[in-house]
């Protein structure tokens, strides 16, 4: 199924939207959430696959494409400006703790 000019622009203003609830999902580290509209994202890229190249965007709708991808491109940004500290802090307590079950292992429960 082809999609038309007015659905490839109605499914990037989804995602766009969808970027920005991701934004405050991640500020109140609502993981779950976040999780759940990656999901959405996803789904709404997997009905523009294929579609989108057979649409011809004049000139308006290109520029309202672009600055929809823009806003989803510093919406990623603010996300993984948010999750970063906590991979981090989250990779940290995984290593600890594997570095705890190596000492526990080597030298056996204190």
């Amino acid at each position: 199924m082809s999609m038309t000019n007015v659905e490839v622009l109605r499914a990037y203003a989804a995602m766009a939207a969808l970027s920005h609830k991701m934004v405050a999902a991640a500020a109140a580290a609502d993981w779950d959430g976040l999780e759940a509209l990656e999901a959405q994202v996803a789904e709404q890229v997997a009905a523009l696959r294929g579609n989108e190249a057979r649409v011809v965007l004049d000139a308006g709708e290109r520029q309202q494409k672009l600055d929809l991808i823009k806003q989803i491109l510093d919406d990623d940004r603010q996300v993984r400006d948010l999750t970063m500290p906590w991979m981090a802090q989250l990779s940290k307590l995984i290593n600890n703790t594997g570095t705890e079950r190596r000492l526990a292992a080597a030298y056996g429960a204190v």
